[in-house]
């Protein structure tokens, strides 16, 4: 059976923060401002895809302060997980599958 697209991944800031949080995923989670110099996203733009993602059950947001500074942490949920590799999945065989029918 082939591999479908996740279309609320595909965008491509949404991917590279998918891609993002995919890599650290054994690690802590990915602080705002870090997100932010990965993407090179503005604030808002960020903030409005990270609400997409974590409406749809893929990250998980958690806010907390660090003396008085607020902070925003991001991680990718095990459905987040799931939804990425099923994603790279699907573009591995889009990829691999060019030039296939080619004579």
């Amino acid at each position: 059976m082939a591999a479908q697209s996740e279309d609320l991944i595909h965008q491509p800031l949404r991917l590279k923060i998918m891609a993002a949080l995919y890599a650290e995923r054994d690690v802590d989670p990915l602080d705002f401002p870090r997100l932010k110099a990965i993407t090179q996203a503005t604030d808002g733009n960020l903030g409005s895809h990270l609400t997409t993602l974590e409406k749809a059950g893929y990250v998980a947001l958690a806010k907390d302060f660090v003396g008085k500074r607020p902070r925003t942490r991001v991680a990718l949920t095990g459905e987040g997980r799931k939804a990425f590799r099923r994603h790279v999945e699907y573009l591995r065989e889009v990829v691999e599958g060019v030039g296939d029918d080619a004579p």
